[in-house]
C-alpha cells in the first residue's frame, strides 16, 4: 500500500501522517483528545469521577459530523451532570443517606443504651417512696430506746457545755498563767483548807470574846487605809491573828500587840515597800516599843511554823470577776461584801473561795447584773445552792446596825465611790430579798 495515496480506503493512516507532520503547541494537544474520549466513554464510572468540563467541550467542537462521537459528547455531558453535584464534593444525601441506612440498622449508638436505662430509673424513683430518715440524737447526746429518745448526758455535761473557756485569750499574756491558771486554783483550794483557823477557839481564850475580835479587826481596817497597803496584807493578817489564837492563850492586854505584829508580819509578805516597826508603834499610841513588837513577831512565826501560804480570797474574786467581764462596780461592791467575813467570825467555818463566791454572787444580785450563769459557776466553783449559807451570813450581817465605823467610813471614802455601794445596795438588797 502506497503511503502517499490519497484514495486509499482507510484515512487513519493520512490523518496520522498529517498529525505527525503538523507542528506547534496546539495540533500536539489535538492529537490525543480523541483517543482520551473514547477510553473515557468506555469508563464511565472514572470519567465521572473526574468531572473534567474542558475535555467535554473539545469533544463537542471536534466531533460535530461524527455520529458516534456525538453520542460520546452525550455521555460526556451526562457525567459531567453528574460529577457537578459531587466532584471532589461529599456524597449527595440521597446517596450518603441510602449507604448509611444499612449501617444503622446494626450500629447502635453510645447514647441510645443509657436512654431506656434512665428511664427506668425515673420510674423506679416515682413509684418508690424515699425512706425515712431517723433522728440523729447521738448529736444531741440522746440514746434510742424502742425508737424513743432517751437523755443520755448528765446536768454535769451539760453544764459542761455552756461553759465559756475565757483562759485562752490570755495565752499570749505570760503574766497571767494561762496554761496553769487551773491547777494553780485547785491547788489553792487544797491550801486554804490546811490555812483554815479554828473556828470556836475562842472557847479556850478566857480573857476574849468574839467582839472584842471584831474591835480589833475594824481597828485593824483603819490601819490598814492609813498606810495604804494592798487588800491582800489585811486578808493575810486576820488569818495570822486567828491562827495564832487557835494555838496560843492571849490575855486581853496583849490582843493589840497581836493585831499590830500580825499586820507587821502581813506587810513584809505582800508589800513591795512595807512600812517601818516604828511607824505601827505610833499607830498603837506607843503602848508597845519596837522590841516588843520584833519579839512578837518571832514569836508568831514561831507558833505559825513560818507559814505564809494563806490562800488570799482576792485572788478567787479576781478570778470570778473575769467571768464578769472585770466589771469594776460588781468587783468593788465584792470587796465591800468579802471584808464582812473578817468582822464576823461565823465566817471562820467556810473556804476563803466559798466567801468570794458568795461576795460576788450578792454583788451581781443587788447591782442586777443577771443570774448565776453556768460559767461564772465554774470559775467560781460553786452553785447557787452551795453559795446560799454563807449569802444568808452577809444578808443577816447587812441587816444590823452598823457597828464597825472604820469599815463603814473606808468605803463612804472617793477611792470606793463615794459610798454608792455601802448604803443604797444595803437597801436594794432588803428591798429585793426581802430581808
Amino acid at each position: 500500500m502506497n503511503e502517499n495515496d490519497e484514495n486509499g480506503p482507510s484515512t487513519r493512516l493520512t490523518r496520522a501522517k498529517a498529525a505527525a507532520q503538523t507542528d506547534g503547541p496546539a495540533d500536539a494537544i489535538k492529537k490525543p483528545l480523541p483517543t482520551k474520549r473514547t477510553t473515557t466513554a468506555a469508563n464511565g464510572a472514572r470519567r465521572a469521577a473526574l468531572g473534567d468540563v474542558s475535555n467535554v467541550n473539545k469533544v463537542d467542537s471536534a466531533g460535530a459530523k461524527d455520529g458516534k462521537k456525538a453520542l460520546a459528547g452525550k455521555s460526556g455531558l451526562a457525567s459531567k451532570a453528574t460529577v457537578k453535584t459531587g466532584g471532589i464534593q461529599k456524597p449527595s444525601r440521597a446517596n450518603s443517606t441510602r449507604k448509611l441506612g444499612s449501617r444503622d440498622a446494626n450500629i447502635k449508638k453510645p447514647g441510645s443504651q443509657k436512654r431506656p436505662v434512665t428511664k427506668a430509673k425515673d420510674d423506679k424513683s416515682q413509684s418508690e417512696e424515699p425512706p425515712l430518715k431517723k433522728p440523729n440524737t447521738q448529736q444531741k447526746g440522746l440514746d434510742v430506746v424502742d425508737d424513743q429518745p432517751v437523755a443520755q448526758t448528765s446536768i454535769k455535761e451539760v453544764v459542761e457545755e455552756v461553759v465559756h473557756d475565757l483562759d485562752t485569750e490570755d495565752l499570749d499574756d505570760p503574766l497571767m498563767a494561762a496554761e496553769y491558771v487551773v491547777e494553780i486554783f485547785d491547788y489553792l483550794k487544797d491550801l486554804e483548807l490546811v490555812t483554815m483557823p479554828n473556828h470556836q477557839y475562842m472557847e479556850h481564850q478566857p480573857d476574849l470574846e468574839w467582839k472584842m475580835r471584831g474591835i480589833l479587826v475594824d481597828w485593824l481596817i483603819e490601819v490598814h487605809t492609813r498606810f495604804r497597803l494592798l487588800p491582800e496584807t489585811l486578808f493575810l493578817a486576820v488569818n495570822i491573828i486567828d491562827r495564832f489564837l487557835s494555838a496560843e492563850i492571849v490575855s486581853l492586854d496583849r490582843l493589840q500587840l497581836v493585831g499590830v505584829t500580825a499586820m507587821f508580819i502581813a506587810s513584809k509578805y505582800e508589800e513591795v515597800l512595807s512600812p517601818h516597826v516604828a511607824n505601827f508603834s505610833h499607830v498603837a499610841d506607843e503602848t508597845f516599843s519596837d522590841k516588843e513588837i520584833l519579839d512578837a513577831e518571832r514569836h508568831v512565826l514561831s507558833i505559825l511554823e513560818y507559814n505564809m501560804s494563806f490562800p488570799n480570797p482576792m485572788n478567787f474574786l479576781r478570778r470570778i470577776s473575769k467571768a464578769d467581764n472585770y466589771d469594776i462596780q460588781t468587783r468593788t461592791l465584792g470587796k465591800y461584801l468579802m471584808e464582812i467575813s473578817l468582822l464576823d467570825h461565823r465566817f471562820m467555818s467556810y473556804p476563803q473561795s466559798h466567801i468570794a463566791a458568795a461576795a460576788m454572787y450578792l454583788a451581781r444580785l443587788i447591782l442586777e447584773r443577771g443570774p448565776w450563769d453556768a460559767t461564772l459557776a465554774h470559775y467560781a466553783g460553786y452553785t447557787e445552792k452551795e453559795i446560799d449559807p454563807v449569802f444568808r451570813l452577809m444578808i443577816d450581817y447587812l441587816h444590823r446596825p452598823v457597828s464597825h465605823e472604820a469599815f463603814f467610813k473606808k468605803y463612804a471614802s472617793k477611792k470606793f465611790l463615794k459610798g454608792e455601794f455601802t448604803i443604797s445596795p444595803i437597801c436594794l438588797c432588803f428591798t429585793n430579798l426581802s430581808c
